[in-house]
């Protein structure tokens, strides 16, 4: 019996039993345990954010290469503005600075950058840097990055209420609403429901992340920190999702 005792012979062997044509459309990511990373290895928990984004860029390269169409990270919740102002300084320098070296490969991949939460409230510097990356990538027919920055499931669906709402009494629309029709206003509306969710660090919530768009996805969590999750568990992810029967309701 052969033994896999490299990550890469253990990616192989995955890669020979996952059926290439179910790769999952659409994968959601909440990226978490950062901080403990780094606490764990004493270090600042800048350094456990920093090392992040390096994984950023290995699940984001390895995701276009297995075919994903869309992957959809939570980079910043409505509720992180209470975490102390270094962290929150610190954070929003990090879809900058990705974006400014990334650029030119997810251009070159044919990668699509959008946006979903309210960006209102961050810095110009991030809105900046966002608005240059959708439209260097606006034209391009690949998978889609969504990058969840200021993002709260209840804000948006509150915020969609409200649009339509406001759509109603104005006369833009009729007061018939149905599943279709709210969806339509939501910050994904253009985009499929999510087919897998992968949240990484031990926690088994997913802490206001997609409430409406996660009623049927099939959910995957890892022990792993965010810094340490790679291909193999990316591949771990997909090969269960793909033993499961998704059934939505139906027997």
């Amino acid at each position: 019996m052969t033994d896999f005792n490299t990550q890469e012979q253990q990616e192989q062997a995955l890669l020979q039993k996952i059926d290439r044509t179910r790769i999952p459309a659409h994968i959601a990511m909440i990226m978490d345990g950062n901080g403990r990373w780094a606490r764990e290895r004493g270090l600042p928990r800048s350094a456990g954010h920093r090392q992040g984004v390096e994984t950023v860029r290995e699940v984001v390269s390895y995701s276009h290469g297995l075919g994903v169409k869309v992957l959809t990270l939570f980079a910043f919740s409505t509720e992180n503005w209470n975490r102390p102002p270094w962290e929150i300084n610190f954070l929003m320098s990090l879809p900058e600075q990705y974006l400014h070296t990334e650029l030119p490969k997810l251009v070159e991949k044919n990668v699509q950058i959008n946006l979903i939460g309210d960006p209102e409230r961050l810095p110009v510097q991030v809105r900046k840097a966002i608005a240059e990356g959708r439209e260097a990538t606006r034209r391009n027919t690949g998978m889609i990055l969504n990058f969840a920055l200021n993002y709260g499931g209840r804000m948006e669906i509150v915020r969609a209420a409200q649009a339509l709402v406001n759509d109603v009494l104005s006369g833009k629309t009729d007061a018939r609403v149905d599943e279709g029709k709210f969806s339509s206003y939501l910050y994904t509306a253009a985009i499929p429901d999510p087919d897998l969710l992968i949240r990484t660090s031990g926690e088994h919530r997913i802490s206001n992340f997609l409430l409406w768009q996660l009623a049927y996805s099939e959910l995957w969590f890892t022990k792993v920190y965010w810094p340490d999750f790679n291909r193999l568990h990316l591949l771990q992810a997909i090969y269960d999702y793909q033993q499961r029967q998704r059934r939505f309701g139906k027997i």
